[in-house]
């Protein structure tokens, strides 16, 4: 935390991981918008007091909000997804536009948004210097950066595409977040839950289970129940000793076998993956919470980058302050 309090209006909010990520960097929320009303029962459950607005991104005002430190969102990701169709702009899901249109009405002093690595992609090149060139236009000085989780203690490898933006001299004090000096593996992270009903094959499991995961996907609302992944994703999860084919609703018993027995992952390991502590308990049946969870950017990554910011804004302020006590003893 840089020792300040900072606003934030977050958009695309989600079951609230950038929401935990930023909370943990020093941030507390003017706002925090999600459309989906499970997400929104989740926000507010877990943190009561937090202004949640449930409804469209396209209806918020940015002159509400005028003079906060930091606006923040993870844009709609399947314009650009390499699952999807890639259509980007032509995608009426995009949200970049209305992002920008706020980030022009509420002139933040910051902008922290991330999507999918697929935006990085040569195919999208021509969209992302557009926003550029916008924010240039605005008075920001703007950075992408492909971010791998499993650098900031995440167990996936999970990669984010991240633009921080920020003015001209608070970005040349903004650095982009070091690695993490170690990260679990799944076992060791979801170990003790696997075992939590009693499964004698649970430690032998979490040996076994040596690895970082695949990154996990949410997938889409249109289709089906919740699993991990395409078939590559579930080749991976067996490697590790997990049977990607669904979600089970509780651990395995002590009446599950040992030999050859593939246990399938619960929400709240999954939630683990993700970085969200056990205390951040998820509304909605199996199928909502897990997509809940499977789309969140991990928290300690949006508290690894948010810190940067915060440190940026909070340098930034204090040369400021500093200028003005001496014009001021110069009088």
């Amino acid at each position: 935390m840089t020792g300040k309090q900072l606003s934030v209006l977050e958009i695309c909010a989600g079951v609230g991981g950038q929401s935990l990520g930023l909370e943990a960097a020093g941030f507390t929320h003017a706002g925090a918008v999600e459309i989906d009303r499970t997400a929104c029962a989740t926000l507010r459950h877990n943190r009561p007091k937090w202004n949640v607005i449930e409804g469209d991104v396209r209806d918020v005002r940015g002159r509400d909000f005028s003079g906060i430190d930091l606006l923040a969102g993870g844009v709609s990701c399947p314009p650009f997804s390499v699952a999807g169709k890639q259509l980007g702009r032509d995608d009426e899901r995009d949200l970049f536009p209305e992002a920008l249109r706020l980030i022009s009405e509420a002139r933040p002093a910051a902008v922290m948004l991330e999507n999918v690595r697929g935006f990085a992609t040569a195919r999208f090149s021509d969209y992302r210097a557009q926003i550029l060139a916008f924010l240039s236009k605005l008075g920001y000085s703007s950075q992408w950066r492909v971010l791998n989780s499993s650098d900031y203690g995440v167990p996936q490898l999970r990669p984010r595409f991240v633009l921080v933006a920020l003015r001209p001299r608070q970005a040349e004090r903004f650095a982009w977040p070091e690695f993490a000096k170690c990260t679990g593996t799944v076992g060791q992270t979801v170990g003790s839950l696997m075992s939590g009903r009693g499964w004698s094959g649970a430690p032998e499991w979490a040996i076994q289970a040596s690895g970082i995961a695949p990154t996990i996907v949410g997938g889409s609302t249109r289709h089906g129940g919740p699993d991990l992944g395409p078939t590559r994703a579930k080749r991976e999860w067996r490697r590790l000793g997990v049977d990607g084919m669904g979600i089970a609703d509780q651990p395995p018993g002590p009446e599950a076998p040992v030999d050859g027995f593939f246990p399938r992952l619960t929400v709240r390991m999954v939630a683990r993956l993700q970085g969200f502590p056990d205390s951040w308990e998820v509304a909605g049946g199996k199928t909502a919470a897990y997509r809940q969870v499977a789309n969140a950017f991990p928290p300690p990554v949006a508290a690894a980058v948010g810190s940067e910011i915060g440190r940026a804004l909070a340098r930034e302020k204090t040369v400021e302050r500093r200028a003005g006590q001496l014009e001021l003893a110069a009088v």
